[in-house]
């Protein structure tokens, strides 16, 4: 396919943004665009089509082209502010909800958005290379050698830092819920009030 477009075939390019629309603007939403992340997005369609001459001949494009947004995410987050991209992109989360049907019960759709609410403010206090590995690998849904393409690490690297993401998410989302449950309960905290 890249071959083709730069052969000048405008379609196959086309193609190739077609293809990769969705996860490109899920990796901007994760990593902060907010409501910027369709511009976001825009911008680095553009910059991989002008930089397809240093596309290296039998790579994956989709761990080239998200590197890209994810540069391009983070200019965007950087001249934006981190609190405002923050409460856009949480807003854009909870936004592209489907609207919860009338037979759901309310208490499981609390329940839902209060995880939700949870993951989010876990993810926010991970250091940037933990952030990134567990979106790239959980939330853009990318295999092991990809999430070290689109990183530019080796995959021990992907490996190690992903397993220290997630025992710290492990950790704060452990204690979280456990506050949330005993709160829940109307033990406050845990100081045994029955």
């Amino acid at each position: 396919m890249i071959a083709r477009v730069r052969a000048g075939e405008a379609e196959a390019y086309a193609q190739l943004v077609r293809a990769h629309t969705g996860v490109a603007l899920r990796a901007a939403v994760a990593f902060g665009a907010g409501a910027d992340a369709e511009d976001v997005v825009q911008s680095a369609f553009l910059k991989a089509y002008q930089s397809l001459g240093r596309f290296r001949e039998g790579a994956a494009f989709r761990p080239w082209l998200l590197r890209i947004v994810v540069n391009e995410t983070r200019n965007t987050v950087r001249s934006a502010g981190r609190a405002r991209a923050v409460a856009g992109r949480e807003a854009i989360l909870r936004g592209a909800d489907p609207a919860i049907p009338e037979s759901a019960d309310p208490a499981v759709a609390a329940l839902a958005e209060e995880r939700r609410t949870l993951l989010t403010a876990a993810l926010d206090e991970l250091s940037e290379d933990h952030r990134r590995v567990v979106t790239y690998r959980y939330l853009l849904e990318m295999d092991e050698a990809e999430t070290a393409q689109a990183l530019g690490w080796p995959r021990g690297t992907v490996k190690s830092r992903l397993n220290r993401a997630l025992k710290k998410l492990e950790k704060k989302l452990g204690t979280a819920t456990d506050g949330q449950e005993a709160k829940r309960r109307g033990t406050g905290g845990g100081e045994g009030h029955e």
